[in-house]
């Protein structure tokens, strides 16, 4: 698109807007982008670009995948622009556009990378052409926005430019189906320890054949729909993948990643399913981009989960791991819930589940509740649930629905007292948050470190 008066106007404000932020002290918003939206509807498709761009989608795992990503470009000296500060809908990535521009519009990179929501995919795709674009997988989500996973399906098919190369999880059915024209590469794990042979999932997406809606025979199930799948009706099968993870050492913490014949051992910063998968998709993505598997390897030995999704802190004998769950999101607290169950020793779990901004209102819809494995929690294992938060009556109700005895349930509204209920009986103390209660999670953590330490003495 040609640039005209409206567009330089726009781009100006929205300049304007972002110095103004800036003497106030505001970092990682997304407002200049808006503000250039809402005076040129089309500024993304006027805005000149890097000369290659990288996207990264999916329910799923996206922003894990994207920083795992940058970091490795980053220590490989590869200059890029990215959204990881911003937001990552349209608003965002037109922000990021304008932050590392000339004057009057001329990027200062060649390459940009950009972590995508799916469900803003018709907001910027028709303005943009990503070179190669990862899908991580496709789930259902909150039921504010995308709820049914053929529905977000629907729109990346719509959406996603015909030009632009793909690299998709061949173990997810709906993922692996995205843009039958465009030109792609698959990712795939052969075996996992944990893998099962039925799903125990309340939630699978894929019950029947995505290609006659035949039975579906399930070679290999992982969790939900995540597997290998193939039908007896059509022929329909999973994908072979390109990037074969042949062996997954969780004892050593590596992998080992075949393609085209070639056998490469790359570390794993977390032995969780998800995040294997989030591993090799980073994997291949790296390597569409031209990348060596040793400037790969060398980067992922330095690499670890994003302490915003994962972090661990050992204090007075006790192991206090926070863990992501993104409220509202019955997957991805599932995910969690199994981890927990899984993980060794005596567990005590507080849970703050509570959307941030449903909260201030006391307003929300916990059907998602019953979407979501809380069955996971009902483990011997698990000593003890501490529910906190506007919710958690609702929240104790579903836990208690899940078979978990109730004097193993401890529930308040005040989430600052659920470090002072947590039982010395745990070995480790799981905090599970949203997305936005990052803050109030890392309080929690260090009034647990400090009661330790008073307990200590």
């Amino acid at each position: 698109m040609k640039r005209n008066l409206r567009f330089y106007f726009a781009l100006m404000f929205a300049r304007g807007t972002a110095l103004v932020l800036k003497l106030i002290g505001r970092k990682g918003t997304s407002m200049p982008g808006s503000w250039a939206i809402i005076l040129c509807p089309d500024f993304i498709g006027r805005m000149p670009k890097p000369e290659k761009i990288i996207g990264i989608t999916g329910t799923n795992g996206k922003t894990t995948v994207a920083n795992m990503i940058e970091d490795v470009l980053e220590d490989n000296g590869i200059d890029f622009i990215c959204n990881r500060s911003g937001t990552n809908v349209h608003t965002g990535i037109a922000s990021t556009l304008i932050a590392n521009s000339h004057f009057f519009g001329k990027p200062k990179h060649k390459l940009a990378v950009f972590e995508m929501d799916e469900r803003s995919a018709p907001n910027f795709f028709p303005y943009m052409q990503p070179d190669i674009l990862l899908c991580t997988n496709i789930f259902r989500d909150s039921y504010k926005r995308n709820a049914h996973a053929e529905f977000i399906l629907d729109i990346l098919n719509r959406e996603i430019p015909k030009g632009t190369k793909l690299v998709l999880n061949a173990d997810d059915p709906l993922c692996s189906s995205i843009g039958p024209e465009n030109d792609r590469v698959y990712y795939g794990i052969d075996h996992l320890d944990t893998d099962k042979a039925v799903c125990d999932n309340i939630v699978n997406d894929v019950p029947v054949c995505p290609k006659c809606f035949g039975p579906l025979v399930r070679d290999v199930v992982r969790y939900h729909h995540i597997g290998r799948v193939h039908c007896e009706n059509c022929g329909y099968h999973s994908p072979t993948p390109d990037y074969r993870a042949t062996q997954v050492d969780v004892e050593h913490m590596q992998m080992t990643v075949e393609k085209d014949g070639a056998a490469h051992i790359y570390p794993l910063a977390n032995a969780n399913n998800i995040n294997i998968y989030n591993s090799l998709a980073a994997v291949a993505m790296l390597s569409e981009f031209g990348l060596t598997p040793e400037q790969i390897q060398k980067s992922f030995k330095k690499m670890g989960i994003s302490e915003t999704r994962y972090s661990e802190t050992v204090a007075n004998g006790r192991k206090i791991i926070l863990h992501l769950a993104k409220g509202q999101n019955p997957i991805a607290c599932s995910r969690a819930f199994e981890n927990i169950r899984n993980a060794p020793g005596k567990k005590s779990v507080i849970m703050f589940l509570d959307d941030y901004f449903d909260a201030r209102h006391t307003v929300e819809n916990t059907a998602w509740f019953y979407d979501t494995d809380f069955e996971f929690l009902n483990d011997e294992s698990i000593v003890q649930i501490v529910i906190a938060g506007a919710r958690h009556h609702d929240t104790y109700v579903r836990t208690l629905l899940a078979g978990v005895p109730a004097e193993r349930i401890v529930h308040m509204r005040n989430e600052d007292d659920a470090p002072a209920a947590v039982t010395p009986e745990a070995d480790t103390i799981f905090i599970l948050y949203d997305v936005y209660t990052i803050r109030l999670a890392n309080a929690i953590r260090q009034k647990l470190l400090e009661g330790g330490k008073e307990a200590a003495k």
